[in-house]
């Protein structure tokens, strides 16, 4: 089969585009045709070693999926030959990668795709939906009703947990930058969208939510926590998902006397069941078009390093470049 991958971690040129012997797969395994897989940040730290994980040599890169089920284990229950497929949570802790014609991947971490859901959507969706909604609902118990602001909700992340508070009854105020990607927040459900850049924004947001947010989604590497202290309500809640490497100030006084409480996690290592109940819902609001996560751009599996390149230079440098997910088609 063919396959991107790598021999060691290091720069997008060690990703080679190759051939593979076709993957083995034990009893609780399936083995997935693929059609799509999707880039994630986490996808180019795996790959350089900024993030050390054990990895199986050859590595083939990629978390996310989506395809048809070609053959199954003997104790596979769930899933046959010939059914649509997705799944995340692949090249991580030791598992092999998604980006290639073949995969074999636990039963566990697959999800039947809905009728009338794209592969491209459902890779899109796969990491960035599960990672929003471990967030919203899992560890900040969303209540509908409730305010939720996002820093950050034009891109992959951030469009989704607009879309999915939106979904769970929440009234949601999103930062974007320039008017284009403020317009694309709007369209994803955002009842507010401001200007991340906006020295007035903490008045703004007072402006929608008085009594200040009850939940605040930081998408940043590097979150500015006195202002977000100045948007959450009392015993609001506040959810990080990046910036590993980050050391900000903290207002541990106005936090505190707040009451509020401080939410961080790593999608990757949320368990099968946590995942899976999250992975019901987004089957729900895919099927009924309520999530639909945007796609930057459909590459070849042999331009994998260019995706790469591609992701690093947004995620890292935050070149604005991309505006939506970089579907692979392998």
């Amino acid at each position: 089969m063919k396959a991107a991958f790598i021999e060691r971690p290091g720069p997008t040129e060690m990703i080679v585009h190759g051939d593979l012997p076709d993957p083995a797969f034990g009893p609780r395994d399936v083995l997935v045709r693929v059609r799509a897989c999707a880039v994630n940040p986490i996808d180019t730290y795996v790959r350089s070693g900024a993030v050390a994980m054990p990895l199986p040599r050859p590595f083939v890169v990629g978390c996310d999926l989506a395809g048809e089920v070609v053959a199954v284990g003997d104790e596979v229950d769930r899933l046959r030959p010939g059914m649509r497929v997705w799944g995340s949570n692949q090249g991580l802790l030791g598992r092999q990668g998604t980006f290639s014609e073949l995969a074999a991947v636990d039963e566990r971490w697959l999800y039947p795709t809905p009728a009338g859901v794209s592969d491209r959507e459902a890779a899109a969706a796969a990491l960035v939906s599960i990672t929003a909604h471990l967030g919203l609902v899992g560890r900040a118990g969303v209540r509908p009703g409730e305010t939720v602001f996002v820093n950050g909700g034009s891109g992959g992340v951030g469009s989704a947990v607009v879309q999915i508070a939106k979904a769970l009854g929440a009234t949601v105020i999103a930062t974007a930058g320039v008017p284009e990607k403020q317009a694309r927040v709007l369209g994803f459900g955002a009842d507010v969208v401001l200007d991340y850049r906006d020295p007035e924004i903490v008045a703004r947001a007072r402006a929608v939510a008085a009594d200040g947010v009850n939940v605040y989604w930081e998408t940043q590497r590097e979150p500015d926590f006195d202002r977000a202290v100045s948007i959450l309500a009392e015993g609001g809640r506040m959810i990080l998902m990046a910036g590993r490497d980050a050391r900000p100030a903290f207002p541990v006084g106005p936090f505190y006397v707040k009451g509020c409480s401080l939410h961080g996690f790593a999608m990757f290592k949320a368990s099968h069941a946590e995942q899976a109940a999250a992975a019901a819902d987004i089957n729900r609001w895919l099927a009924a078009g309520r999530l639909r996560v945007p796609i930057d751009r459909v590459l070849p599996l042999a331009q994998t390093a260019e995706a790469h390149a591609l992701q690093e230079s947004a995620t890292v440098t935050r070149s604005g470049g991309l505006i939506g997910k970089i579907v692979i088609e392998p």
